[in-house]
């Protein structure tokens, strides 16, 4: 019953930025850690960021330095800013909810994506 519904995504020139938003409903948001997550044409989903309830960040090493996470737990959402944006930053954005269980990554729930495109 938890769903997650991303927005923010468009068309961008090389250089631009974006503001991705995740609004999840259905469940308790706070104590769990929300992530967001990419894939490309022909590639596998890969890690752009991640922060834990309590508000520790990782970053994808392609977006270190460019993207910044947050969240703000009242709204139950997350955000991604994305900076300095790149044509390989092309892809179709996922966010999702998960947790850690004996040090692997449960998800939860996933959002429907939204797309990203940088045109160079």
């Amino acid at each position: 019953q938890v769903q997650l519904v991303e927005s923010g995504g468009g068309l961008v020139q090389a250089g631009g930025s974006l503001r991705l938003s995740c609004a999840a409903s259905g469940g308790i948001f706070s104590i769990n850690d929300m992530g967001w997550y990419r894939q490309a044409p022909g590639k596998q989903r890969e890690l752009v960021a991640t922060i834990t309830r309590d508000g520790s960040t990782n970053y994808g090493n392609s977006v270190k330095g460019r993207f910044t996470i947050s969240r703000e737990n009242a709204k139950n959402t997350v955000y991604l800013q994305m900076n300095s944006l790149k044509p390989e930053d092309t892809a179709v954005y996922y966010c999702n909810v998960h947790q850690v269980r004996n040090g692997f990554m449960v998800v939860l729930q996933w959002g429907q994506g939204t797309q990203v495109t940088v045109s160079s």
